[in-house]
């Protein structure tokens, strides 16, 4: 007989193999660095795997996760840097149109940017991002159209300028 908990830990190793990437890309984009957010996501699947008896099943195991990846990045926000060796090309490297919009998408306040990150590069619906950020699904909306109409602008501003 499988035991609940040892289920659950098998849903966590499946989560982190099949979504690294996502989860790296996200927390990179609020660290900002590649070291930084590949230790920010191990750090949060440590303590996932460390409470999974607390996760309540009142939402899905993933948002769960995605809760601890993004709350794990911004607490490493306020880790003093340190670098050890060289940066390493990593196989979650950002694609070329996405690193060349970074710019605009970092300008915006902290929560339009988790949420394009989370919708974006995450691929994650509304309802999931509701849950990893603790807000309601029309929040999710209201703050990504708001990213949206803000993005519009300063693409607007640079093709003006151009």
């Amino acid at each position: 007989m499988v035991r609940h908990t040892d289920r659950r830990l098998a849903e966590i190793e499946a989560l982190y193999r099949d979504r690294f990437p996502y989860f790296a890309q996200v927390a990179r984009a609020i660290v900002g660095d590649r070291e930084r957010a590949a230790e920010a996501v191990q750090d949060a699947f440590v303590g996932v795997i460390r409470t999974r008896d607390s996760f309540r099943a009142d939402g899905p195991l993933e948002a769960w996760v995605w809760r601890a990846v993004v709350n794990s990045a911004r607490k490493a926000t306020r880790r003093p840097l340190v670098q050890v060796g060289e940066e390493k090309d990593i196989e979650y490297e950002l694609p070329e149109l996405v690193a060349s919009f970074a710019p605009f998408v970092s300008s915006l306040p902290e929560r339009q940017r988790l949420v394009v990150f989370l919708r974006y590069y995450a691929d994650l619906d509304y309802r999931t991002i509701a849950a990893i950020l603790d807000v309601e699904v029309g929040t999710v909306s209201a703050t990504l159209a708001s990213a949206h109409a803000t993005l519009r602008k300063k693409l607007r501003k640079v093709e003006a300028d151009a």
